[in-house]
């Protein structure tokens, strides 16, 4: 038996007699209170929720009526009352809380529906400071940690979602609800709140520009319960933050099975990667494995940005996550089909494209709706043991440095939008991340080596095994542009590229021996530029 204070033990059943309702959500309220009244509930309720109540002709008692305190200041004060917390908080066992209660007129509360202001709805429309601000709830928070906190006799609902098992219990019980019950929506009224405040103290920490604030919390809210996470051992839930970025957590699934974790996980990077090419310049395609990109490409057409992208390693594309930056049209429909792949995710798709789509049932079709913009503000986390890592989202462009020439002889301007494309990709590359592009699309990528120089030999070998795979005459590195997402410390890595055939380098430099870089750089007659901006990503 649990114990609620000084020993007392909490009742299984507790019968609902009265019930306080507040909501800025409507769903499903006025079913609610009729389920209530059928069982003899008296119901309180405050502004719209009562107008909403008291139109469908049931009867509902004004907060204002049992507090004998008008609503004040445009309804900021209304429930902040000994008569409702008192009511809320009262243990109902306890001699002393009785007395009290009968002292001062409480009567006990037994059910509280709350939901709360839509300061997360406000905040993602880019609501002006006083506007959000206004909308920062704070009767509903207290009501909800009151109710929850004596759980032992009050039954708390703060989603829409559960009120369908609240109605169920009331009516397959009398009227009564049981403690499991009510623990179980105690533990869900604090994660809401609890969430409430952290999307609250990172707006404040955003609009101060306050950028690791003394306390940080990021709060989610359970979009899908995964059937396992990285490995089938692993239990995994998708939350989503309420960041209306363009992207998976947001986007549309048309159609295929669930996503996994690590479809999730891949998705994410594969269409980050695409946001960096605009909609509106060219065309362009990513497919990504295990979050590595293993082929990117732009093009005359999405077919050929895809098939450009696919002739970098189209084995390890096999299975993988394939992102566009724009609409999917049914020509490049027909061929991705052709190649087992996990997940595409586009902007948007033509009734054609999905047609085409839908002959691969278990073949996942998202769409986003726009492309998320790769120079916005926002965060990363992740977590450690016994801690958070949290930083400012990596949106730093290529487009926006100023690129430094440090070698004799300049980069042609071929070799310059090279260089730009692959230290864009680069950026989503893990680290230690090396990159060979030629004319918009990539040539050969080595991921996640501890030794950067081993990332330029398998970047060359996979460039090497995508001209035997589509009998070229030889592999794309010859007179690429190669790019190392932070600086070459050595120059055996630049050598190693050199004798790939790439004739211009970009990186960030840095290195205390850049200049013997340079020197061998120089030697052979190759370009390089620094861009004094590095991206690691581990």
């Amino acid at each position: 038996m649990a114990v609620v204070s000084k020993k007392i033990p909490a009742p299984d059943k507790v019968k609902i007699r009265t019930a306080l309702l507040s909501v800025s959500d409507k769903t499903g309220i006025v079913e609610l209170a009729q389920t209530l009244i059928a069982h003899g509930v008296r119901l309180l309720s405050t502004g719209g929720t009562h107008k909403a109540i008291a139109a469908e002709g049931l009867p509902v008692t004004d907060v204002s009526e049992l507090t004998g305190f008008p609503e004040i200041m445009d309804g900021r004060v209304k429930t902040l009352h000994p008569r409702v917390h008192g009511g809320l908080l009262a243990i109902r066992d306890d001699a002393e809380h009785v007395a009290a209660m009968k002292e001062h007129g409480i009567e006990s509360i037994d059910l509280v529906v709350i939901n709360l202001y839509p300061f997360e709805d406000v905040r993602a429309a880019g609501g002006d400071y006083p506007t959000t601000v206004e909308n920062i709830d704070i009767g509903g928070p207290a009501m909800i940690r009151a109710s929850a906190k004596n759980h032992a006799y009050v039954t708390i609902l703060t989603d829409p979602a559960d009120y369908p098992a609240a109605m169920q219990a009331l009516r397959s019980d009398d009227g009564q609800t049981s403690y499991a019950f009510r623990q179980t929506l105690a533990a869900k009224a604090f994660a809401r709140t609890a969430a409430y405040d952290a999307a609250i103290s990172n707006w404040f920490a955003e609009a101060l520009d306050i950028e690791m604030p003394r306390h940080r919390v990021i709060g989610g809210v359970l979009k899908e319960k995964m059937r396992y996470g990285e490995n089938p051992h692993q239990s995994a839930g998708f939350y989503v933050t309420g960041e209306k970025r363009a992207g998976v957590a947001t986007a549309v699934l048309l159609q295929g099975k669930q996503l996994s974790y690590n479809n999730i996980n891949d998705t994410d990077a594969a269409f980050e990667l695409v946001s960096e090419f605009p909609t509106d310049k060219a065309p362009a395609c990513a497919i990504i494995k295990h979050a590595n990109p293993c082929g990117v490409a732009t093009g005359t057409s999405l077919l050929d940005a895809y098939r450009r992208a696919l002739s970098c390693d189209s084995v390890s594309a096999f299975g993988g996550i394939i992102a566009l930056n724009q609409t999917l049209d049914a020509a490049a429909a027909e061929d991705i089909i052709k190649l087992f792949t996990e997940v595409i995710i586009a902007p948007d798709a033509s009734e054609e494209a999905k047609a085409i789509v839908a002959r691969k049932p278990n073949l996942r079709l998202l769409v986003t709706g726009g492309l998320p913009d790769p120079r916005s503000r926002g965060l990363s986390a992740r977590t450690v043991s016994g801690g958070l890592l949290v930083q400012t989202r990596d949106n730093g462009m290529v487009e926006d440095l100023d690129l430094r020439v440090v070698t004799k002889r300049a980069p042609t301007a071929q070799e310059l939008e090279d260089m730009k494309f692959a230290f864009t990709v680069a950026k989503h590359v893990k680290s230690n991340a090396v990159v060979y592009a030629k004319n918009g699309q990539t040539a050969g990528i080595g991921a996640g080596q501890m030794s950067r120089v081993d990332s330029v030999r398998i970047a060359a070998l996979k460039a090497e095994d995508a001209a035997k795979a589509a009998g070229w005459d030889g592999p794309m590195t010859r007179g690429s542009a190669v790019a190392s997402e932070a600086f070459l410390p050595f120059a055996d890595g630049l050598l190693e590229a050199i004798a790939a055939g790439a004739t211009a380098v970009i990186q960030p430099g840095g290195s205390m021996r850049d200049e013997e870089v340079i020197a061998a750089a120089d030697a052979h007659g190759i370009a390089m530029v620094f861009t004094g901006m590095r991206h690691f990503r581990h």
